[in-house]
């Protein structure tokens, strides 16, 4: 009575094609490693502020290194902050290093507030990441750096 469908519908799946598909703990290594990696560039932004004069020209390593600078700012400290995040963005990355953008200048009192506080909001990301990933190095690294840009902020409203 009636006559066979020839052709297939349009309402069937196509075949698709295989798409590689990654595991949670791909994603979440991914996702941590760019948030990290954002943190590094304020970081490294928030560093070269601290090494320049009201000129803009760089300091010697002496006084760079000594202690607070520009705005509250400890370039030995951020530094060394700057590697750690970088060893870990390798870590997640299987071992590649992140790239790491030269900073602009200029670093006006509302300029570094403004990064240390989008400092502090990216630290909050990784370590949220880090809890959910239950990775205990890169969760304390962004509890460090959290808590270390809240009482740069502090110091600011004080200042």
């Amino acid at each position: 009575m009636y006559e066979p469908i020839r052709t297939k519908s349009v309402h069937t799946m196509a075949d698709a094609p295989e798409i590689p598909h990654r595991s949670r703990e791909q994603e979440l290594d991914i996702r941590l490693a760019g948030q990290l990696t954002a943190l590094l560039t304020v970081t490294d932004e928030l560093h070269a502020l601290a090494t320049r004069t009201d000129g803009g020209a760089p300091r010697d390593a002496g006084p760079a290194d000594a202690g607070p600078a520009v705005g509250g700012l400890d370039g030995a400290e951020l530094a060394g902050a700057a590697e750690r995040i970088a060893e870990q963005v390798a870590r997640l990355s299987g071992g590649h290093y992140p790239l790491r953008a030269a900073p602009t200048d200029g670093g006006t009192p509302a300029r570094i507030e403004a990064l240390q506080q989008r400092a502090h909001t990216l630290a909050g990301n990784a370590l949220a990441v880090a809890t959910t990933r239950d990775d205990a190095a890169a969760r304390e690294l962004a509890a460090e750096r959290m808590a270390a840009h809240a009482a740069s902020r502090r110091d600011l409203a004080t200042a």
